[in-house]
């Protein structure tokens, strides 16, 4: 089965696993999270679009809870899951928190779900006997319990501090849903070794809500994990009968929506039926060779340290620490060469299993590349940390020349204002890193961990200035609310005339606005071509150009854009009408 454990890679001694404080943890892990969901305005596409299909199942009710929309168009993408937890959460808590805030409770849950699984998943395969350290001599190994901890610990904190899935787990959108089902299955599997029962029903429950969350996209790479998993050779393989129980609790989970959502409007199903067949097929050349130019920086710091993992463990490949994690890195490898278009919501479901091997890979390393890990994330997040205070004073007082010139072009029209309680706060964190670093520096810990906590206690710092710092700043680039406001007065003038609300169509008007138009201001807009009133989506190229839609015989009522955006232009016009 799998080679005598007499000379297994993982080398160390107890003083490595001292347990890393369970304050630290959840600390860092609070921090990571809560900075950035609160107190912004929800962010173009993903974010805004997810809060739209929200407020319109609580707005529209009935089938609108079942088949997501944005207002009375069709949302046939994803699942309902997201929308589901959203929308319960703004009817319960939005009367209190507000909408937005209360949507945002969700993304909590979410990741309190991702790191659990993923810590009890890791101390499960942590503490069987494959993966323990070699035994020293004289004794002074750790004992299983500190040594499955320690791993578990590491891989949660390893997984925060990876740079691709930073902005995506604060967004009201299926990334922080489908991340935490996965995180689901992986601790199913490791349960299911010496609990199937327990194990297979999790799976089931796991692969229905990764369904309901992002329909094939998000559910094949999970499913093709599993087989992996019970390869002949694999502890698992006794147990493999129960993946028929989670495969058959699965469909029954998923049935219970697809059927009345059939019934309830076939044509949203078929529009989402081809949206999932329009993910499958040959990607094109680019497509194909984004992954290879994306993949370095979204998964860093992690796959060198998985690669180095599976290196390692190379004579031990079939034990379920390394075999369970890899599995469902390879169900990602062998779904992204299929895929016609790829993005960070495919991507992220490698980011939970090279965490866990990236754990793994900590016992095994010399103590010289250890300390290279600690330098190196010391060196990094502390220039990122200056860049950002850099900005800051760039943005408010105008020095460095060049790069208050490079800002005042992203953002023009902001108005700046200081918030002194967000620079106090800012400034405690800084100070907080600067804790770390002198803590690394003079005290030389032994710990296993340090490594990875300096990594996600940097990232976290970074993002928590950034947030306390630039958050207007960004809120202004990237909201879509003062135009909203602006389209909305327009709307109010016009309706005045008549007595009645101005009907408005859209024309090459983009989900993020339509989205936001929706979410802001509850705008939708008519189907009916009587309409004189249009909003059109062009860019100022158009406009220059005189390539725009309905450039002649039609009025300019409003023409204006969002923030700073240097390319869009939205118009809104009065068109004759048959």
């Amino acid at each position: 089965m799998h080679q005598h454990n007499q000379s297994t890679p993982a080398r160390l001694t107890a003083t490595a696993t001292v347990k890393l404080p369970r304050l630290v943890l959840f600390a860092l892990a609070l921090v990571y999270i809560v900075a950035g969901l609160f107190g912004r305005d929800p962010w173009k596409t993903d974010d805004v679009v997810g809060l739209a299909a929200m407020l319109s199942a609580l707005d529209a009710g009935g089938q609108a809870w079942l088949l997501p929309h944005v207002g009375p168009m069709a949302l046939s993408q994803d699942g309902p899951m997201v929308m589901w937890m959203g929308a319960g959460l703004i009817h319960l808590l939005g009367h209190w928190l507000g909408d937005i805030t209360a949507s945002r409770i969700g993304n909590l849950l979410w990741f309190a779900m991702t790191m659990w699984a993923m810590w009890y998943g890791t101390y499960l395969l942590g503490r069987r006997a494959e993966a323990q350290p070699l035994a020293l001599p004289f004794g002074g190994e750790p004992t299983i319990k500190d040594y499955g901890r320690m791993l578990a610990d590491a891989a949660v904190l390893l997984l925060l501090a990876t740079v691709g899935i930073l902005v995506r787990m604060h967004e009201t959108s299926i990334v922080p849903a489908i991340i935490a089902w996965q995180a689901l299955a992986f601790y199913a599997l490791a349960r299911m070794l010496d609990k199937p029962v327990l194990g297979s029903t999790v799976l089931g429950i796991a692969l229905a809500g990764a369904f309901l969350t992002r329909a094939w996209p998000g559910t094949v790479p999970i499913l093709l994990a599993v087989p992996i998993v019970f390869v002949p050779r694999s502890a698992l393989w006794s147990a493999r009968r129960w993946v028929l129980w989670a495969l058959l609790l699965a469909m029954t989970l998923v049935l219970a929506w697809w059927e009345p959502a059939r019934r309830a409007d076939p044509a949203w199903m078929q529009a989402w039926a081809n949206w999932n067949e329009s993910f499958f097929g040959l990607p094109d050349y680019e497509v194909a060779l984004r992954p290879l130019r994306d993949l370095p920086w979204f998964l860093w710091p992690i796959w060198p340290l998985a690669l180095l993992s599976v290196w390692q463990w190379r004579h031990w490949i079939t034990a379920p620490h390394i075999w369970i994690p890899l599995a469902f890195v390879l169900g990602v490898l062998l779904t992204l060469p299929v895929m016609t278009e790829h993005s960070e919501p495919d991507y992220i479901l490698l980011t939970l299993p090279l965490a866990v091997l990236a754990a793994f890979a900590l016992p095994t390393m010399r103590r010289g590349v250890i300390n290279t890990l600690d330098w190196f994330a010391l060196m990094c997040f502390s220039v990122t940390i200056v860049c950002v205070w850099l900005g800051w004073f760039a943005l408010h007082f105008e020095i460095p020349k060049q790069i208050s010139i490079n800002i005042g072009r992203q953002t023009v029209g902001f108005e700046p204002h200081i918030s002194w309680w967000a620079v106090i706060v800012a400034v405690l964190v800084t100070l907080g890193w600067v804790a770390m670093v002198l803590w690394r520096v003079r005290y030389h810990p032994s710990m296993l961990w340090r490594g990875a906590v300096l990594c996600a206690a940097g990232i976290t710092a970074t993002w928590a200035l950034l947030v306390l710092l630039w958050m207007p700043a960004v809120d202004y680039v990237r909201s879509y609310r003062p135009m909203s406001a602006q389209v909305r007065h327009v709307l109010t003038e016009l309706s005045e005339q008549g007595g009645k609300p101005a009907c408005l169509r859209e024309q090459g008007l983009s989900l993020g606005p339509r989205a936001s138009l929706y979410v802001f201001d509850k705008i939708v807009f008519s189907y009916d071509s009587s309409c004189p009133f249009v909003l059109q989506q062009t860019t100022l190229k158009q406009l220059q150009d005189g390539t725009a839609g309905y450039s002649d015989g039609a009025k300019v009522l409003w023409l204006g854009s969002r923030g700073a955006d240097r390319f869009d232009r939205y118009r809104l016009l009065q068109v004759q009408t048959k």
